[in-house]
């Protein structure tokens, strides 16, 4: 069966008819009080310790093709959640017959504790069938467990209802269980397909809105949340790495995440990223104003308010949509307006005007002071986190803005929050057609320049591209290399493991901490049957010349040969890490000129403006490794030149400071 095929059938026919056999060998057993949902002719793991729980249930499965049709239909799993047991398990038999397993039976519509081993094969007689079953259990912070038989009404299975169309939506019984087992059971107000091409694949995304606050792995509690598939990111955290980071180098709203895997009517439908869904308000991303900030008390609209867009070039005709300058549809996110809500109209004649100025003004060229309508730093980091993950979808699609008021009283735009990078660091090949209309022969490597190539053909030098737009504007170039060196570098080598931060900690990882957390839910994920490369939009992940950047010398260089990459979970995930140090470490090499040029005075390390001894003393206790000097300092710390940072050059500081001028000596200079 063709893939395109059996996605349409999805939406056609009910959804049990083609899920694995596993999954739907009986629909008609009745759950004997143990499972909340329809119980099929199956065996059910619990995933969480809790005796008083019954939506965290976990039914074995077989492996499925990326069309949803079993293979290897006598090997079982139990893809367990990281808050389950790892030593023991209370099994449910949701079959007619005596199950045995290991040795010890389990009767009919009856539950037992049985013991384990992760990894380990058991034989198993299931009503006189033999099979084998295997336990693999997640790393993932949490599990999302959404049930419900009778999705319609019409006692349709939930995810065959959903599956028919992006906008049915339904409500539903569930359990979320963090890693260490505890369980909240909020019921579910409301589940509904999310995303547009990646509506379009087998594993689809989600949003999730529970009937209140819940707190997921710590999170901030919330109502609202989105359940990216990553379907098309092998992996799987292209977007956690980029919204983290988007966090660690300050940007104003980035919507926090976890892994977590994602169970409905105990089927497990693989790793998903957990997301804050782009929400206005105290609890929500943009926690700053509220929805209803529009308006007087009067109901009548304010002569200025704040509001969050998104260039958005697939909404529908249930969006608050208007049509802006250079073809730019924007959908409004917030307030998010019907047609008979007080002031829809007053609002789209508000933000086409606001957002039409903003364009001007971010179109080189234009005699406009780009700080009088937007937020340059905010800017300037939306366009650094598009550029470093050489984003597809830069300024086209997913970028959001919002309008606020600043400190200084001014209405002004901010780039932020960020969203949907799963096409970006080293994963899309891009459009053959558009790269070529782009003059941009080097996309999928790591080196090159890209965001203000996007959207402009080759030779033009104007782009109604807005993320082009701001690639080639003075105000955002000029910020550009010292927000790179002192907010992206920092966080960016905490990110490789090369020098680690505390405090960059608390907002982004380590690669190899992320790894720790994710590879038990990433093997689950492949093991059930997701695909590693899911086709010709993929780019090749199977070799890599790596690049590093010598951040004392500013000396770039790449390793010289091509890293062979497995094609496995843990090969696909260093691939998409090397790509992106590599990427950090040509960006560096880009900029470093740029930002030594106004990179203060050689030997004042301590950043007061003056060379003292402070600064030999900073010097000293970083030679001493008593300090760490910031990553900015660098190339004003290494006075003598001769390319390392120690006591001499605290000694030629020292010399300076009293007055003693050493021939050749540069230090008080500017860099």
């Amino acid at each position: 069966m063709k893939k395109a095929a059996a996605v349409f059938l999805a939406a056609a026919i009910p959804l049990s008819l083609f899920l694995p056999a596993c999954a739907a060998e009986n629909q008609t057993t009745p759950g004997a009080g143990a499972v909340s949902f329809k119980a099929e002719n199956a065996l059910y793991a619990h995933g969480t310790p809790s005796k008083d729980d019954n939506e965290a249930w976990t039914m074995w499965q077989c492996e499925h093709n990326d069309d949803l049709v079993e293979v290897n239909t006598n090997k079982k799993y139990f893809f367990l959640p990281s808050g389950a047991s790892d030593k023991e398990i209370e099994l449910y038999n949701g079959g007619s017959g005596i199950a045995e397993i290991g040795g010890q039976e389990i009767a009919a519509g009856e539950t037992a504790t049985f013991s384990y081993e992760e990894g380990k094969t058991y034989d198993v007689d299931f009503g006189g069938k033999k099979l084998e079953l295997t336990f693999l259990r997640s790393t993932a912070e949490a599990a999302i467990y959404v049930n419900s038989s009778d999705a319609d009404g019409r006692g349709t299975d939930l995810m065959t209802y959903l599956f028919a169309a992006k906008s049915n939506t339904a409500a539903a019984t569930g359990a979320i269980v963090d890693k260490d087992g505890s369980v909240d059971n909020t019921a579910i107000k409301k589940i509904k397909g999310r995303g547009n091409t990646t509506w379009g694949k087998s594993k689809k995304p989600f949003n999730i809105t529970y009937d209140s606050k819940v707190s997921i792995a710590g999170m901030t509690k919330s109502k609202k949340y989105s359940m990216l598939a990553n379907y098309q990111d092998d992996s799987l955290s292209r977007n956690r790495f980029l919204y983290d980071l988007s966090d660690a180098v300050g940007m104003p709203y980035a919507s926090d995440s976890r892994y977590v895997d994602f169970y409905v009517n105990g089927y497990y439908w693989g790793s998903y990223q957990l997301t804050e869904k782009i929400e206005v308000g105290s609890s929500n991303v943009v926690n700053d104003f509220e929805e209803t900030d529009y308006l007087n008390n009067d109901l009548t609209v304010k002569e200025d308010f704040p509001f969050v867009c998104e260039i958005d070039p697939s909404a529908g005709s249930d969006d608050f949509t208007v049509n802006c300058s250079n073809n730019i549809q924007l959908t409004i996110k917030s307030p998010d307006l019907a047609s008979d809500d007080p002031g829809y109209s007053e609002v789209k004649k508000y933000v086409k005007n606001k957002f039409n100025e903003f364009i001007i003004a971010c179109t080189p060229q234009n005699n406009k002071v780009l700080s009088d309508y937007a937020d340059i730093d905010s800017l300037t980091k939306i366009y650094l986190i598009n550029e470093l993950g050489k984003n597809w979808d830069a300024g086209v699609s997913s970028l959001y803005f919002t309008y606020k008021q600043s400190p200084d009283g001014i209405y002004r735009f901010y780039g932020s929050p960020v969203w949907d990078y799963d096409n970006s660091l080293g994963n899309a090949n891009g459009v053959e057609g558009d790269l070529r209309n782009f003059g941009v022969t080097d996309y999928t490597k790591y080196t090159g320049w890209w965001c203000m190539y996007k959207g402009r053909r080759k030779g033009a030098s104007m782009s109604n591209n807005i993320m082009s737009c701001l690639a080639t504007n003075d105000y955002v170039l000029e910020a550009a290399p010292k927000i790179w060196f002192e907010d992206f570098v920092p966080a960016l080598r905490h990110f490789s493991g090369e020098q680690y931060s505390e405090e960059i900690d608390k907002e982004l990882y380590t690669a190899e901490e992320y790894r720790e957390i994710v590879k038990g839910s990433a093997e689950m994920n492949y093991r059930s049957g997701w695909l590693l490369n899911t086709g010709s939009w993929i780019a090749d992940h199977s070799k890599l010349e790596k690049a590093s950047f010598d951040y004392a010398s500013g000396k770039y260089s790449t390793d010289g040969k091509n890293t062979s990459y497995a094609q496995t979970f843990d090969g696909m995930y260093d691939y998409s890490v090397d790509w992106m140090n590599s990427r950090a470490a040509w960006l560096s090499a880009q900029m470093y000129e740029d930002y030594n040029k106004s990179g203060g005075l050689i030997g004042d390390v301590n950043d007061d403006g003056f060379v003292d001894s402070q600064d030999a003393l900073e010097l000293l206790r970083s030679s001493l490794d008593l300090s760490e000097l910031p990553e900015y300092v660098l190339p004003r710390a290494d006075v003598n030149s001769d390319g390392a940072i120690d006591s001499l050059d605290a000694l030629a500081v020292l010399r300076h400071s009293v007055g003693i001028v050493d021939e050749g000596s540069v230090v008080g200079k500017e860099v």
